[in-house]
């Protein structure tokens, strides 16, 4: 790998999940499908599929995996997808959850071969059948302990705590505190004058009956004693007569959150914790911060998750194209970066069918590994720099081919780049890569395909403290292009900057971001016509604390910006990425609490979302799959959301070669039916003029309109999204009349999304236009 990133850390090397225990396990062949019978329920989250490399026929490429408990009633599948068709190990993650029965299917091999053809075979004496085609060893991963996928926390109101012993004589440690919010409590099992030894039990009460499917301990942030290993969760309706354990298990020797997924979801009162070790084999102590419970959410509050989808490559970074298709890119390799290839691996995901295709592009000279993205004013994709720093290629999505354009004057990687509204590019930073010199702005000519240095633009005044200087400090900026050219440049430094791009070109200072810190790997998000909210990161690269803190930034006072703090997120993020959507809130994704390349620890699972009206943030469902460092997300023409993505580390554990589709709340019935939404039944022109009038029809009534920027999405920064409402005009039942902005500032050139949305605020599918 790279010398700039160094290598990953050593829990990167470790799966987050254990590796079940196969002792008496069973295998069957049908078909193209292997079955794994585990004789007991237990909670899987993944499949580890190797392919034997003495055989190349039959490997897997294509998947579906289903599960169930009592081996007759299954599942739908809980990932499908596309593998590259190599030797390297892949892991097949879904969300986690209970079963018995495990069935990977082949849907194509890479051969073609027809029969059976899962590749995949157990290895274990006694339980292994013979052979059928190429074999391969499966593991199956168990509870991660990072999160209860697609469910919510129930609300502590009225619970109390007991404990079979606590410590209330030399510390204030009672088993109430866990329940009182305040992590720097704890309870702690009994130790003076006399320790009780092991086992602990901790009891909530929750004084109702309800439905619970797992809990999330947080072990004592002040020292390491009495952290819990082996434990086991059990559940009763009367406080007297417990159930046998829905959770078991053995959590890690850190401080971070763990949750204990119920192998299903149980209707109950009491929820027993049983510690049965201490993690670090301290002693025979148990402690806990704090305990809560989750159930399933409500989807109409919440989302819901669709199934992991495999890809051929981790997605590093993703565009989203006409033809509901999304682009995805990651380096030379599929799971892999380092040195200057000169070639990249790609792939195209159809939205409709959920298909992934895979082609390596070599034509271009390009390896596009951290590279800068412009979504151009025609509908293609202009990508810059990386590991071959110079080097420029297009995308065209009308011909689905790869084609250079002219080498930056500068070689970088993890810079910036935005449209700009004459349809020209603007890019500025990128030290991670090329010689070391200063990344200085330049501008690419739509009409010339070539590059112009801008003098006046130093990336100095957009950098950042960190400690690692410019290498890290002028990565990932966030821009906003304006009128006549002009860009707003507000971060992650906390010193925004007004850029000009004519002539040698300017920059001048445009006040701070409030009282906002440096926010590096945090993002910043166009909600609204001038308006524009940041959220997260932290004051370094790395190793640094993230921030929770969220700011508004509006420039539509003339001249400085405003910048106000928001509601604060529920927790600390970078590396997250964000997206907005029609009605104008704003879904975060993914992220640490302390950003770490490659890392998955203290990964937050949560996604939330942002209500402009309100200011505050709300949690959505869960996620099954953590998404950090290398990780993206995407609103799509349907009005969901893509998220994807994370790691490239070569042979760690931390690669996601994955990514899921959230519907969020405003398409969802209380019962996770859809809701009925709006139908654009006109065709739009494909190509609509700025200060245009668009005549349109839907089957009913629509509140408000809105087009969303397509975007483009790498290292928490997509600078193309960008949301503008329209206004219009009822001209007869079921006919509208919306005006297109005269301003190409306002409605930078380039492919929108429009959506028509209802007096409930459920948006219609998109119709695709190209405004310009």
């Amino acid at each position: 790998m790279s010398p700039h990133h160094g290598v990953a850390p050593a829990e990167a090397m470790r799966p987050t999940a254990p590796v079940l225990d196969e002792s008496g396990w069973g295998v069957t062949t049908s078909g193209t499908s292997l079955t794994i019978d585990m004789h007991r329920t237990e909670v899987v989250s993944a499949l580890v599929y190797r392919p034997r490399k003495s055989v190349e026929a039959g490997r897997v490429t294509e998947y579906a995996v289903r599960l169930s408990t009592d081996g007759r009633h299954w599942t739908k599948p809980v990932t499908t997808g596309t593998l590259a068709d190599d030797f390297t190990a892949k892991t097949l993650d879904f969300a986690a959850q209970g079963a018995r029965y495990i069935r990977l299917s082949a849907t194509t091999t890479a051969d073609g071969h027809n029969g059976w053809a899962a590749g995949t075979q157990r290895t274990s004496a006694g339980s292994s059948p013979t052979p059928p085609a190429s074999p391969a060893d499966v593991q199956v991963l168990g509870d991660p302990a990072l999160t209860a996928p697609s469910t919510a926390f129930l609300p502590v109101d009225g619970w109390t705590a007991s404990a079979t012993d606590e410590e209330t004589k030399a510390e204030n440690d009672g088993a109430a505190n866990v329940l009182d919010g305040n992590p720097a409590t704890l309870w702690h099992s009994r130790w003076s004058p006399k320790t009780v030894r092991l086992p602990h039990a901790l009891v909530i009460d929750m004084h109702r009956t309800t439905t619970v499917a797992a809990l999330t301990y947080q072990p004592r942030q002040t020292g390491a004693n009495g952290r819990i290993g082996t434990y086991t969760v059990s559940t009763s309706l009367d406080g007297v007569s417990f159930d046998a354990p829905v959770a078991s298990g053995h959590w890690k020797d850190d401080a971070s959150t763990k949750t204990a997924v119920f192998t299903r979801p149980v209707s109950a009162r009491y929820v027993r914790l049983v510690a049965l070790s201490e993690a670090g084999r301290r002693g025979m102590w148990s402690s806990a911060a704090e305990i809560r419970l989750s159930a399933p959410g409500d989807p109409s509050i919440a989302g819901s998750w669709g199934p992991v989808t495999g890809f051929p490559l981790v997605p590093v970074a993703t565009a989203v194209l006409p033809g509901n298709k999304l682009l995805a890119w990651s380096a030379y390799g599929v799971d892999r970066y380092g040195g200057s290839n000169g070639y990249t691996q790609t792939a195209i995901m159809n939205l409709t069918t959920g298909n992934v295709t895979q082609r390596r592009v070599d034509n271009t000279g390009h390896d596009m590994f951290c590279p800068g993205i412009a979504m151009l004013a025609d509908g293609r994709v202009l990508v810059t720099g990386g590991s071959n720093a110079s080097r420029a290629s297009i995308y065209d999505p009308r011909t689905d081919t790869w084609s250079s354009t002219a080498d930056m004057n500068i070689a970088r990687g993890y810079q910036a780049m935005t449209l700009l509204s004459n349809g020209d590019a603007f890019v500025l930073g990128g030290s991670w890569s090329g010689a070391s010199e200063p990344k200085d702005g330049e501008v690419w000519s739509a009409a010339t395909h070539t590059w112009r240095k801008l003098p006046g633009v130093p990336a100095a005044g957009a950098m950042t403290a960190d400690p690692r200087g410019a290498y890290r400090a002028d990565n990932h900026m966030w821009l906003h292009a304006t009128s006549q050219g002009r860009v707003l440049q507000l971060g992650p430094s906390k010193q925004m900057n007004w850029i000009t791009t004519d002539g040698n070109g300017s920059i001048t200072p445009a006040g701070t971001r409030s009282d906002s810190p440096d926010a590096m790997n945090g993002n910043a998000v166009s909600y609204d016509i001038g308006k524009l909210l940041t959220l997260g990161g932290a004051a370094a690269y790395e190793n640094a604390p993230a921030t929770r803190r969220a700011y508004t930034v509006d420039l539509n006072g003339g001249g400085r910006p405003t910048a106000t703090r928001t509601g604060d997120m529920a927790s600390a993020r970078a590396f997250s990425n964000s997206v907005v959507l029609p009605d104008g809130k704003v879904a975060v994704f993914g992220g640490q609490e302390i950003p770490v390349p490659f890392s998955d620890a203290k990964s937050v699972m949560t996604p939330e979302i942002w209500d402009p009206e309100t200011g505050r943030f709300t949690p959505l469902a869960t996620m099954a799959v953590p998404r950090n460092y290398h990780s993206t997300a995407n609103l799509l023409p349907d009005g969901r959301i893509f998220s994807g993505g994370g790691g490239l580390c070569g042979d760690c554990a931390t690669n996601h070669l994955n990514g899921a589709v959230f519907t969020p709340p405003y398409l969802l019935n209380p019962d996770g039916s859809e809701r009925t939404r709006p139908v654009i039944t006109s065709a739009p022109p494909s190509h609509v003029a700025l200060g245009s009038t668009l005549p349109l029809s839907a089957d009913s009534p629509v509140s408000s309109f809105a087009m969303v920027r397509t975007g483009a999405a790498t290292h928490s920064v997509d600078n193309d999204q960008r949301r503008v409402p329209l206004t219009f005009k009822q001209t007869g039942a079921g006919s509208y009349a919306l005006s297109i902005p005269s301003d190409p500032g306002v409605a930078l050139p380039g492919t929108y999304l429009l959506f028509a949305l209802n007096t409930d605020g459920v948006p219609s599918v998109a119709k695709t236009i190209s405004v310009g």
